[in-house]
């Protein structure tokens, strides 16, 4: 079964932006042969989001009420949701500023592509 882990950041970036190097026991997590691929995000300032209150509005930045960001997707193959979960874990514990969602993916076939 294909897993989202959503892995989130509180706070703010460190002076002059996040740092394009990544923690080296993250990196050798997302080697593993069960992560299928991972994205990193920019910072939330660079994001433009769309919305419907009435009319369409578009805003600079995601201006969402909370105290965390979304900063990347990973992806996980695995058998059960132990196995995910002890990936989840081992990355946190990597970043203890982080929080990682996991989620199990609704599997279909892309349209368009």
């Amino acid at each position: 079964m294909k897993y989202a882990l959503l892995a989130y950041s509180r706070g703010e970036a460190p002076e002059g932006g996040r740092s394009r190097e990544m923690h080296p026991g993250i990196a050798a997590v997302l080697k593993r042969p069960e992560v299928t691929g991972y994205m990193r995000l920019e910072e939330t300032d660079s994001a433009t989001t769309v919305r419907f209150e009435g009319r369409k509005m578009l805003t600079d930045g995601p201006f969402v009420d909370s105290k965390e960001y979304l900063g990347g997707l990973i992806m996980v193959e695995a058998e059960n949701l132990d196995d995910v979960l002890a990936i989840a874990v081992e990355l946190q514990e990597l970043d203890l500023s982080a929080a990682i969602e996991v989620r199990p993916v609704f599997e279909q076939e892309l349209g368009g592509a």
